[in-house]
């Protein structure tokens, strides 16, 4: 399985999808296209379906994303969802006085079947 690293920018997040089970998202999600942008990682996470690690950890460590990053981000979740023979966990990263993140990550984790762990951080 080969990983899949995307460098990030001014608009769009670091990603680090890696056949050992650890993935990354992390920066701001303001894409022009998201569903562009985040069909790559969709793309894998479905190749990785097919060989899929024992123990799966998802860090989002997102300082902000629009609302068309967000629906994106809910399917890469749903694709996680999906995988089975595997423990999928997602290590939600937010800011100490952000609200905000902390309340996108709880709405994520009351529609996904999946264990969420909420971290809070100094600084993302």
């Amino acid at each position: 399985m080969e990983d899949l690293i995307l460098e990030g920018s001014a608009k769009t997040p670091v990603v680090e999808l890696k056949g050992n089970g650890e993935l990354l998202l992390k920066g701001r999600s303001i894409p022009e296209n998201s569903i562009e942008f985040y069909k790559p990682i969709i793309d894998w996470i479905d190749n990785y379906s097919q060989s899929v690690n024992d123990q799966t950890v998802l860090s989002v460590q997102l300082e902000y994303f629009n609302t068309s990053s967000s629906k994106c981000i809910l399917d890469v979740f749903k694709k996680l969802e999906s995988l089975s023979g595997t423990d999928v966990q997602v290590k939600w990263y937010y800011e100490e006085d952000d609200e905000d993140m902390l309340e996108a990550g709880e709405d994520y984790e009351a529609i996904i079947d999946l264990p969420f762990e909420m971290i809070e951080v100094e600084e993302i």
